[in-house]
Formats: C-alpha cells, sequence, structure tokens
C-alpha cells in the first residue's frame, strides 16, 4: 500500500489555506464564522472516538460479568462434585463454560469492531485535514480502553484454559 508524502506546513500557513478552501466553499461566510466551524468539526472528531471507547466499555463491562458468573459456575459445580455432593455436574460446568466463551466471544467481536470504527474515523480525519476542512494538529491518543479489553481478553482465555486443560492458577 503506497502512502502519500503531505509536506510540513506551518500552523499559519495552514489556516491561510484553510480560509483560502472556506471562501472558494462559502464566498459570503466571514472568516471568523468558517474558523469556529473548523474547530467545532474537529472537536467532533475527539467526541466520537470517546463514544467509541464508552462503546467498548459497556461491551468490556457484559464481556466480564459473562466470563466471571461462568467461571464462578463452573468453579462451583467441579467443588460440588470433588466434594461428592452431586454425582454429575456436567449441566453445570457445560453452562459455565458456555457463558465464559460467550463473554471472550463478545470480547473479541467488541475489539475487532472497535479498531474497524477507529481506523474509518482516522482516515476521514485524515482526508478533512488533506482537505484543509479541519485543522488536525492533534493525533488521536492511544485509548487505554482498548489495552484494558485486550488484558481482559487474555484473562477470559487464560480462564478458559483453566477449565478445559485443568491448568492454571485458577484450580
Amino acid at each position: 500500500m503506497a502512502t502519500k508524502t503531505t509536506p510540513t506546513l506551518d500552523t499559519d500557513e495552514r489556516i491561510t489555506r484553510a480560509v483560502a478552501r472556506a471562501k472558494d466553499l462559502a464566498p459570503d461566510a466571514d472568516i471568523a464564522s468558517l474558523e469556529l466551524s473548523s474547530r467545532r468539526t474537529g472537536m467532533s472528531f475527539q467526541r466520537t472516538r470517546l463514544s467509541a471507547d464508552r462503546t467498548l466499555m459497556a461491551v468490556i463491562r457484559t464481556a466480564l460479568s459473562l466470563i466471571a458468573f461462568g467461571f464462578t459456575l463452573y468453579q462451583f459445580f467441579e467443588r460440588l462434585l470433588e466434594s461428592n455432593v452431586i454425582g454429575n455436574a456436567s449441566a453445570g460446568r457445560n453452562f459455565g463454560m458456555a457463558l465464559v466463551l460467550l463473554g471472550v466471544g463478545m470480547l473479541v467481536l467488541g475489539i475487532v469492531y472497535h479498531l474497524r470504527f477507529m481506523y474509518g474515523l482516522r482516515i476521514q480525519r485524515e482526508e478533512m485535514t488533506e482537505e484543509n476542512l479541519i485543522h488536525g494538529q492533534s493525533k488521536f491518543p492511544v485509548s487505554l480502553t482498548l489495552i484494558i479489553a485486550v488484558l481482559l481478553l487474555l484473562l477470559g482465555l487464560m480462564a478458559m484454559a483453566s477449565m478445559v486443560f485443568d491448568i492454571g492458577p485458577f484450580d
């Protein structure tokens, strides 16, 4: 994939080009209105990014609940079986395993959706910056929510490995 290289412009030159582009699009508008509009549009990208993070947090909350409840259910029936309180714990353990699998799957889908959405948002922002419709001087920071989601995904996979192979610190 070929990358476009654009020369680095200082802030004054970017503003001059943005004003010229805006005057072409709306010749009757005043410069202050155009500048404020450009800044509002730039800020809307930040709000959209934060909204995507909140959506991923909701996915994390639900997936973590499913994983924790499924693992607890699995361990509960495992302990009942070990203490000879019940003779067969396969139904309860299988249900617990299904909940953990559902939570891990939900987390994977949430992470993939978040990555695709953010990639599309970055591309749209870069296009608007190149057209001088927004300033786009600040970079999107790394999403801490995404980092937490990946760490919780690893924890969920470890819980599944513990249940399937009877290994790990969760015995």
